[in-house]
């Protein structure tokens, strides 16, 4: 008995001592496969692939007028991008800046920096309105390019924007780049004398768009986060009431989008009344609504569920205060 087991395992050994000889060249599959995942359908693919080039490949058939446009911008960008492009807050500028290129501080805007339109159409296409990305039909983002446009006085008002006339466009600031001509060059990583992660401290966050979960749950800014919002709600919450503060505040605190307000009970009554788990089900998937839409996790994919449920409950509990 002791002999046959005893051929039957130097069989088994032979057999994968040949597998392991044979593999590179028997088993070898072609170049760049590693036997994951699976090829992409051409849906997909045309799902990703909608960039637009400054000479016009990859724009969609379409139109849209500056009149039609500037009814969309009130609608959808005015409240991060102030009705006439100047910013509100610290969100970005649209238009403006006109020869502040060569000073300290100059304003980075449309009309003063971008050298291609197509820059403008493709990021109004696949990441505006902040809230909803990629929402827009294609005539409702030529309509909105060109309000913008007209915005920093590179179209006329009665200017009606199409894939034909696009690459007509000159930007003001179209002579303003060129090709870099230095030569690539290898520069090693410097694994040596590395500062310690710990004593990397952050001092600043944009509200509501900076997540803070990579950054070490930084106690000194958790605190302030802390602070501001017990100022805000007479609250001492800490999960649900961060997590607010960090990415639900931008549309909760201003009525964004539609979003209810914190502490209004009137819009958030029959939103209640669907109970906590439904609640919870559309913050984390997202929502749209008859008034707005709700991103899912709030736009911050970093979220864990667990991170959106205490936000829930931290709104709720302010709601029926």
């Amino acid at each position: 008995m002791y002999s046959w087991l005893r051929v039957l395992n130097l069989k088994a050994i032979f057999v994968l001592v040949l597998i392991g000889v044979l593999s590179p060249s028997v088993f070898a599959k072609e170049p760049g496969y590693y036997g994951l995942g699976q090829p992409a359908s051409d849906e997909e693919i045309a799902g990703w692939d909608i960039d637009v080039r400054p000479d016009g490949v990859g724009l969609p058939a379409g139109s849209g007028s500056v009149a039609d446009g500037e009814s969309l911008y009130e609608e959808k960008c005015s409240t991060c991008h102030g009705l006439f492009g100047e910013g509100e807050g610290r969100w970005p500028k649209l238009a403006g800046g006109e020869d502040t290129l060569t000073e300290d501080r100059p304003e980075k805007t449309v009309g003063s920096y971008w050298p291609y339109a197509s820059t403008l159409w493709d990021y109004i296409h696949r990441a505006m309105p902040f809230t909803a990305p990629q929402s827009l039909s294609n005539d409702e983002t030529y309509a909105i390019t060109a309000y913008v446009l007209n915005l920093n006085d590179i179209v006329d008002e009665d200017f009606v924007l199409t894939k034909d006339n696009f690459t007509d466009i000159e930007m003001p600031n179209k002579d303003g780049f060129f090709l870099d001509p230095r030569p690539d060059v290898k520069n090693p990583a410097c694994m040596n004398d590395c500062k310690d992660p710990d004593s990397i401290k952050v001092t600043s966050a944009i509200k509501g768009i900076t997540p803070l979960e990579h950054l070490g749950k930084n106690k000194e800014l958790s605190d302030k986060l802390r602070t501001k919002t017990e100022r805000m709600t007479g609250t001492a919450d800490t999960q649900g009431m961060i997590v607010y503060e960090q990415s639900c505040v931008l549309c909760h605190g201003d009525g964004l989008a539609g979003a209810p307000k914190l502490g209004d009970l009137d819009a958030w009554k029959n939103r209640v009344s669907k109970g906590m788990d439904e609640l919870v089900k559309n913050a984390i998937e997202g929502f749209t609504g008859d008034t707005g839409v709700m991103p899912a996790k709030g736009g911050n994919s970093s979220l864990s569920d667990e991170d959106v449920a205490a936000a829930v409950v931290f709104i709720l509990e302010k709601n029926q205060k």
